[in-house]
């Protein structure tokens, strides 16, 4: 992945001229790494690589070019924060830099486009840094929110 800007909504509104440019049509859609098989494309200190990832889609006869992005939304914000705020094993810390995050709010953090060739998906993706925090600030809230780490389970003997 390539961070670069704040704000990925000029690139993504090139790469759609630029797919629709070529001919091809766009699948609105998440390529999920961990349920499908993919090869991410690398972008070697290219910014503009993503050029060529799309040519080498219409090289390959793809179909379609799968397509997504997300934009920090206020409700997304809200529910992180909160969910922050009541894990138990995270601290004021993350929650400022949860709060940092406002300054984001409706701009585009990530952008990915794809294309399956002979069963797999391949795929190039951009983010911002501040959409990597994000991420792993909802990771954090999911793996400890609220579940208790050491405590055993109710089916454990004691």
């Amino acid at each position: 992945m390539l961070s670069s800007t704040d704000n990925l909504s000029t690139l993504k509104d090139d790469m759609i001229a630029f797919i629709e440019g070529h001919g091809m049509r766009r699948f609105q859609g998440y390529v999920d790494h961990e349920e499908v098989q993919t090869v991410t494309w690398k972008v070697n200190g290219n910014p503009e690589s993503w050029k060529d990832f799309v040519e080498l889609a219409k090289l390959a006869s793809a179909p379609f070019v799968t397509m997504d992005s997300w934009e920090l939304k206020k409700e997304d914000l809200d529910d992180l924060l909160e969910r922050l705020a009541s894990a138990e094993f995270t601290g004021d810390e993350e929650v400022e830099e949860g709060r940092w995050l406002r300054t984001y709010l409706g701009k585009t953090g990530f952008v990915q486009i794809g294309f399956a060739y002979q069963g797999v998906m391949m795929i190039y993706e951009s983010s911002t840094e501040w959409y990597d925090r994000y991420q792993r600030l909802v990771e954090l809230a999911e793996d400890f929110g609220g579940i208790p780490i050491d405590e055993p389970d109710q089916d454990e003997e004691i």
